[in-house]
């Protein structure tokens, strides 16, 4: 009885990982606007990423984007430093890379390197990327990405003065 218990759970829980299904980049239902509450009429800016902050709108980030796929994150000495994440905008049908660097490393590191896009399956580049030198704010949109109909995923790069090479991160395919 027990191994006919545990073969239906595991099959079960194979058929919940196999039946995923496929979307393209940016497609899916956006958040109801109840989830989405009152903190997205704010223009603060947030590790959750705000499409209607100052620096989202200096990019070009359409206010209804939302975030699509799985939340990466850029490691350095065994620890979380950014968190990488792509959203999509309905509206505009755009695709943006945004990346928030942690306040624990902004406070040991200053004057890091940060740059983010979107990754496009489909042409094998990095499209809407954007950089910055030198700097020590915590958030950071890609500029946008005409990507809607092809597979993406968001990323997101860091590196620290001294350090040879940037960590990265990529958020999960999206297609």
């Amino acid at each position: 009885m027990r191994a006919r218990k545990t073969a239906i759970a595991a099959s079960a829980c194979a058929f919940v990982l196999v039946s995923g299904g496929a979307a393209l980049a940016g497609t899916g239902p956006a958040p109801a606007p109840d989830a989405r509450g009152a903190a997205s009429r704010s223009t603060a800016p947030s590790a959750d990423g705000n499409p209607r902050s100052a620096k989202a709108q200096a990019a070009g980030v359409c206010a209804d984007a939302h975030q699509i796929g799985t939340t990466a994150y850029i490691d350095r000495n065994g620890a979380h430093a950014a968190s990488v994440k792509q959203f999509y905008s309905p509206s505009c049908k755009k695709n943006y890379g945004y990346v928030w660097v942690w306040q624990s490393f902004r406070d040991k590191i200053k004057d890091y390197d940060v740059s983010t896009g979107v990754y496009s399956y489909a042409r094998d580049e990095i499209v809407g990327q954007d950089w910055w030198n030198r700097t020590n704010s915590a958030e950071f949109w890609s500029l946008p990405a005409a990507t809607a109909g092809e597979c993406t995923a968001a990323i997101g790069q860091l590196r620290a003065p001294g350090d040879p090479l940037a960590g990265q991160a990529l958020t999960s395919k999206r297609c």
